[in-house]
């Protein structure tokens, strides 16, 4: 079993890279609400063309799986959806790479995300609300139980205090409203 941490093995060559990026799905909510177990990251990159090269020279096959260049390129240049993933071979740990293209989402998430120290490293996560925002899309678009799940630990670990006018307003804008009762409903009978 990989060890809580082990995401940092993707952060960390990322940051080396000097690249934009963001952690979000599990590993954020974790961050965000409890532990509970997973097998990888969801990293948002914001990664050029030009950066394919040195994407795969950061992440060599020795040690990672990580796709040729040319699936890269291909990948960075997609309006949407671009994605591509990244596995440490030693642990079995894989990163799931979403590009951060012309998602506005996703720069509306970089532009608030959040940098912390994990032991020496730092560590920069999405925005709750993004993250909040991204698993009610996928609870909508899978039906998967952990998505409210996480949402329920997360907001009961932000607290009280914590706004959110942000996100209630973002949820009404994607149209999330019936998932976003659902959550609340679980909320409710806990």
């Amino acid at each position: 079993m990989p060890s809580p941490e082990a995401y940092l093995i993707f952060t960390r060559k990322l940051g080396e890279l000097g690249m934009r990026y963001m952690v979000s799905g599990s590993i954020a909510a974790i961050f965000y609400g409890e532990p509970r177990m997973t097998n990888d990251v969801d990293i948002i990159l914001f990664l050029k063309r030009e950066d394919a090269m040195r994407l795969t020279q950061a992440f060599p096959i020795s040690e990672f799986y990580c796709p040729p260049e040319d699936v890269i390129r291909l990948e960075t240049s997609r309006d949407q959806r671009g994605h591509f993933n990244l596995i440490h071979h030693n642990s079995g740990f894989k990163a799931d790479i979403y590009i951060g293209g012309r998602d506005t989402l996703h720069s509306w998430g970089l532009a608030h995300a959040i940098v912390a120290d994990i032991g020496e490293d730092q560590v920069t996560f999405a925005p709750p609300e993004y993250v909040i925002l991204r698993k009610l899309q996928f609870y909508r678009e899978g039906g998967s139980q952990k998505h409210p799940l996480d949402i329920s630990r997360m907001l009961v670990s932000l607290g009280e205090e914590w706004q959110r006018h942000t996100l209630v307003q973002m949820i009404d804008e994607y149209g999330l409203i019936p998932e976003w009762e659902k959550v609340l409903a679980l909320l409710d009978n806990a």
